[in-house]
């Protein structure tokens, strides 16, 4: 047995002890947790136990992201619920301090460990996966201490991998660009303003209609700072006085291109 089908083995043992504990999983529609998902359903219609996909409806992520997560969830069988929830209530998060991410996690994953015990769940698991701890993740920390299983991870997949079992197991969205909260498009110390996260959640809603795939628009006071991937910046370039048009409608006042094109926790770098 290779590495990979050694991990594979080592995933399908931990979730299906959980099954048979009852187990709700962090569910955002996105590659990992879809794959969590997919997983436990398949062992739940071997061998019985309760799978719960659990999505937050939250202001910090785009609505166009849950309505995908309803449909992935359908697709796999699950028992499918909604937390809404408003982290700006949360006055640890309002104005996206550093550990913001730690914060946003403690307060999000209590109440869904609060959710799993009235729905005699034992097991609460995420998606996070073994590529997770080279960046900067405080919520990883929010996660070990309310022990969250984080089954990808402890197996040892990495995105590649998740990406290809996905695959294997038919998961409609095995190559779906990865997503974030809406609050890292924001410098450290911005207030997390709703109307201001509308309007950037507009914008890459439009970006994403026009077909590009890992899109962010950073937000730097009056100037708007967007980043696509690096193969498709010549379709910006076509489509520019559009895009242009488009997002000074939605507000955004000085509009820029990221010559480095897409990478993920940019806003760590400042």
């Amino acid at each position: 047995m290779d590495e990979y089908e050694q991990k594979k083995q080592m995933l399908t043992n931990m979730i299906q002890n959980a099954v048979k504990e009852g187990v709700c999983i962090a569910f955002s529609g996105g590659v990992d947790s879809s794959l969590i998902l997919a997983a436990a359903c398949r062992e739940q219609k071997k061998n019985g136990g309760v799978v719960f996909g659990v999505l937050f409806d939250t202001f910090l992520h785009s609505k166009r992201d849950e309505e995908a997560a309803e449909k992935v969830a359908l697709e796999c069988g699950a028992d499918f619920a909604v937390i809404p929830v408003n982290e700006l209530d949360n006055p640890a998060i309002l104005d996206n301090p550093v550990d913001r991410c730690y914060q946003c996690k403690k307060f999000l994953f209590t109440r869904l460990k609060e959710f799993a015990a009235e729905h005699q769940c034992t097991v609460v698991m995420d998606g996070t996966n073994k590529d997770d701890g080279t960046a900067y993740r405080p919520g990883l920390r929010a996660l070990s201490e309310l022990k969250i299983l984080s089954p990808l991870k402890e197996a040892g997949f990495s995105k590649e991998e998740v990406r290809r079992l996905a695959a294997e197991y038919g998961v409609s969205v095995a190559e779906k660009p990865s997503n974030s909260c809406l609050a890292t498009r924001l410098p450290y110390g911005t207030r997390l303003e709703p109307e201001l996260l509308g309007r950037i959640a507009a914008g890459e809603n439009y970006l994403a209609e026009l077909g590009f795939r890992s899109v962010r628009i950073r937000v730097h006071g009056n100037i708007t700072r967007i980043e696509i991937d690096l193969d498709q910046i010549s379709s910006f370039i076509t489509l520019r006085e559009d895009i242009v048009a488009r997002l000074k409608d939605l507000g955004f006042v000085y509009i820029t291109l990221d010559a480095e094109g897409f990478r993920s926790g940019s806003m760590d770098l400042l």
